[in-house]
């Protein structure tokens, strides 16, 4: 029998991910596989309810409990390392406890993965639920990203990773900042499915604007050769521009822009750090390991 691991961020959303886990074990009744759960508490303030007791297919869930707040990226690597180093298994689900990563999709990762099982799986989102301004960021982002690095990054965190593939990403600098660039950068045998935002299921986003423009540079600075390559392109095809046809009404911002960005994308890939992710396992204070009341159904 397989056995699954959906590996969850978490920073004091105990409610929205209390509501998540009693959908999970909804959808999943069917599979013909072991389904455990490890929750990687970033440390919360908030106080721990009870997550384990109404469970039937879930039947263990771990809780990693970090000695110091490392944001969303940085625990999914680390949680990513703990899995491989001390837990057997075939497939690493990642997933949000927002509540936006449906647990409904779970079963198409589940489909996929009995007909190819050494295949990674991403969920593209086609659908959003958010706003039209956040639309408009979103795609703007996507451009943005498509422009300076050639890749049109579709997902987020929701995928289902092969265990050889978690292994490969662990070894990489790049997923300290970065896990959905990382898997794009690291991993070429992977398909998606479609995917649509969910709802958030208690607290608002805490992100603010500031936050959203750091993340997607974030994002595009696992690719900082690919953007410093085509910023000397375009630096050149601009003054090609200028020097031939006269265009220079706006000629130093451009370059100015574009040395700002270039030198912000440097300086953001310098938190990929290799060291750092393989000491990522220091930060944990202690593993809480909570049965299911029918875990020995």
């Amino acid at each position: 029998m397989k056995k699954f691991i959906i590996l969850i961020p978490l920073y004091n959303d105990w409610q929205s991910v209390l509501k998540l886990l009693e959908k999970i074990d909804l959808q999943i009744k069917s599979w013909d596989a072991k389904i455990d759960v490890v929750i990687v508490n970033d440390a919360s303030t908030e106080v721990r309810p009870d997550l384990s007791s109404n469970l039937k297919k879930i039947k263990q869930i771990k809780i990693l409990n970090m000695k110091q707040n490392r944001v969303h990226q940085r625990c999914i690597a680390a949680g990513l390392k703990y899995i491989c180093a001390n837990e057997d298994f075939d497939h690493i689900v990642v997933m949000d406890a927002d509540g936006e990563d449906r647990p409904e999709e779970l079963n198409d990762f589940y489909k996929i993965t009995q007909d190819q099982p050494e295949i990674t799986v991403t969920a593209n989102r086609f659908k959003r639920s958010e706003g039209i301004t956040f639309r408009f960021l979103y795609e703007v982002h996507k451009l943005i990203t498509l422009i300076f690095t050639g890749k049109l990054i579709k997902f987020g965190n929701f995928t289902c990773l092969t265990k050889a593939h978690a292994h490969q990403l662990i070894k990489k600098a790049d997923l300290w900042n970065s896990y959905s660039s990382s898997v794009i950068k690291t991993i070429n045998h992977r398909i998606y499915i479609p995917s649509t935002r969910g709802i958030r299921y208690v607290l608002p986003s805490k992100i603010n604007f500031f936050g959203l423009v750091f993340h997607s540079l974030t994002i595009i600075s696992v690719f900082r050769i690919e953007v410093i390559i085509r910023s000397i392109i375009f630096l050149l095809t601009y003054l090609f521009l200028v020097m031939f046809f006269g265009i220079n009404i706006l000629f130093p911002y451009p370059i100015f822009i574009l040395l700002v960005f270039v030198l912000t994308i440097l300086k953001i890939s310098m938190r990929s750090n290799k060291e750092d992710l393989d000491k990522s396992l220091e930060n944990i204070d202690s593993v809480d390991i909570l049965l299911s009341s029918n875990s020995g159904q």
